[in-house]
């Protein structure tokens, strides 16, 4: 879940590199990415979240607090993609269980290579 539009493009932009077929949905903030994950839009199976832990209205660590909490959602694997540096946000995120924490490089080449590197890797896990 991510509220800026040029790393929502920097992850489409890597996911079409790849050989996998996916479907992407994104949200500006965390009550509209919670609602969106009960909604029911987004398929049960196989789902990786990319979750932005800056984001307005709910962060994403309130986020991720909410989606464990919840016996519909808590199994959902969660890969945090932030520029948060913080290491109490680090640590509460993999408190919270989630799969990995990548810090998102500033040059949009970096991040596009990031990307990929984490769509290929889900993609050889079975994940996506």
């Amino acid at each position: 879940m991510e509220d800026n539009e040029a790393d929502v493009i920097g992850v489409q932009r890597a996911l079409r590199r790849t050989t996998m077929a996916f479907s992407l949905w994104t949200a500006r903030d965390g009550i509209e990415a919670l609602g969106l994950l009960r909604s029911g839009q987004v398929p049960a199976r196989r789902r990786l979240v990319l979750l932005d832990l800056l984001m307005p209205k709910m962060n994403g660590i309130e986020l991720l607090q909410h989606v464990r909490a919840d016996p519909e959602l808590k199994t959902i694997q969660v890969v945090v993609v932030t520029s948060s540096t913080s290491e109490r946000d680090k640590a509460e995120a993999y408190r919270l269980n989630v799969a990995g924490y990548l810090l998102k490089p500033v040059d949009s080449a970096q991040f596009t290579e990031v990307m990929e590197a984490l769509a290929l890797y889900w993609s050889l896990t079975e994940m996506l």
